[in-house]
């Protein structure tokens, strides 16, 4: 009798390596706690960062696969994260996070090269199918949708551009005025100031009113302060 033949072993692909993933949020135990909720699932290895800078740092040394990116962090720094990552690693997945599902949020973020955007409310079984559908190189948002996105961000931005120019249209009695308001000054208080009459000071108060496009003082201040021309608590 022959031998039998020695069973030739099947071979076995390697497994996977995981999804490498980096969380940036400026609420530390928030980043923290998401990434060790992410890191129980085998085929993620997660990473937390709660700076701007820490986060740019560790996609420079680690070249993470996807990134959720807080795009709620001051002074736009999730923004300017999203663009640094990208810039070092331009093969990573971005995706914004936010507390809210907001279209301005969305659009910045799509327009700094985000992929998705997902609320801080998601469960975190949707978190880690968004991150696989990332890293598959799926379509996370319906170009329809893009496109209307593009569409606010656009009619935002001409909002912001009239508003400012609106604003630099302020005479200085104008702005002196709105800075009184701004401290907390009332229009009794205003027109003494100014050494004016109280219906002066309600004529001029029109005229911002009128110049500016708003119907309210708060408006006409917040829209002052916003474009500079007036400064929050004096």
């Amino acid at each position: 009798m022959r031998a039998a033949a020695k069973a030739t072993p099947r071979s076995r692909s390697a497994p996977a390596a995981p999804i490498k993933v980096l969380v940036v949020d400026d609420q530390r135990t928030f980043a923290e706690a998401l990434a060790i909720a992410l890191g129980h699932d085998g085929g993620l290895a997660v990473r937390a960062a709660a700076t701007g800078s820490d986060a740019v740092q560790m996609a420079a040394q680690e070249r993470p696969d996807v990134a959720l990116v807080d795009v709620e962090m001051p002074a736009s720094v999730g923004l300017e994260t999203i663009r640094r990552i990208l810039e070092l690693h331009p093969g990573a997945r971005v995706i914004a996070v936010s507390a809210f599902d907001q279209d301005l949020p969305k659009a910045r973020a799509l327009e700094a090269g985000a992929s998705g955007h997902l609320s801080k409310r998601t469960t975190m079984a949707d978190v880690r199918g968004l991150i696989r559908r990332a890293h598959e190189g799926e379509v996370l948002i319906d170009p329809q949708e893009v496109s209307r996105l593009g569409r606010y961000l656009r009619h935002r931005r001409h909002q912001e551009s009239t508003e400012r120019q609106r604003a630099n249209r302020l005479t200085p009695r104008q702005i002196e005025i709105l800075q009184l308001l701004s401290d907390g000054v009332p229009m009794a208080g205003v027109a003494e100031r100014l050494g004016m009459t109280t219906s002066t000071l309600r004529t001029h108060t029109q005229n911002i009113l009128t110049r500016l496009g708003v119907h309210t003082k708060l408006e006409a201040v917040a829209v002052a302060i916003r474009h500079g021309r007036v400064s929050v608590g004096g």
